[in-house]
């Protein structure tokens, strides 16, 4: 029976991965399995095991989840000031990202539409960013910018994407070493 849920919990979490990848909350969908299998796990473990992964990894993966959320969503600012961007034009692209993620979710390619959306709002909201307000930019001066924000964001996915696969480690290894796999 462990073996089954090890095995199923690794299954699941290879598909979270492909969803962390594609802009989908695939971490979060990670811990919520991992919470589940902690709070059902006494009708699987055998007597004398009282937990598999233990309350302090969950709450180290759900530190981990938002370490790769702050990582990714401040990527594209950073990026838009490492290109030049003004803080008008960082604030464009992390809320062009926002939106765009949101936005991208009907964009008719299934799954990626999110994460086109994400990296094409986040590249319009710095190039808004740096075209407007007080003291605009030209298009062309707001381009490199924009793009700058746009590759810092596909970073922070791939820091995001490696902090899920981290968790993931975690999450199978900590009770192989345990033990706990052997029946």
């Amino acid at each position: 029976m462990q073996i089954a849920i090890f095995v199923a919990l690794g299954v699941l979490g290879l598909l979270c991965l492909v969803g962390t990848a594609l802009g989908l909350p695939g971490h979060w969908v990670l811990l919520l399995l991992a919470i589940g299998i902690e709070v059902g796990d006494e009708k699987w473990l055998p007597t004398g095991q009282d937990t598999t992964f233990g309350w302090g990894l969950i709450v180290a993966i759900l530190v981990l989840g938002l370490i790769g959320e702050a990582i990714e969503f401040g990527a594209a600012s950073f990026g838009a000031k490492k290109g030049g961007g003004s803080r008008r034009g960082a604030w464009g692209g992390l809320l062009g990202g926002l939106a765009g993620g949101l936005l991208g979710i009907a964009i008719p390619i299934p799954i990626l539409g999110s994460l086109i959306g994400a990296f094409l709002g986040t590249f319009a909201g710095t190039l808004i960013g740096e075209s407007t307000g007080k003291d605009p930019k030209l298009t062309r001066d707001s381009l490199k910018p924009a793009l700058w924000a746009t590759l810092a964001r596909a970073g922070g996915t791939a820091a995001k994407l490696a902090i899920t696969l981290s968790s993931l480690i975690l999450l199978l290894g900590i009770p192989a070493l345990r033990g706990l796999l052997n029946t």
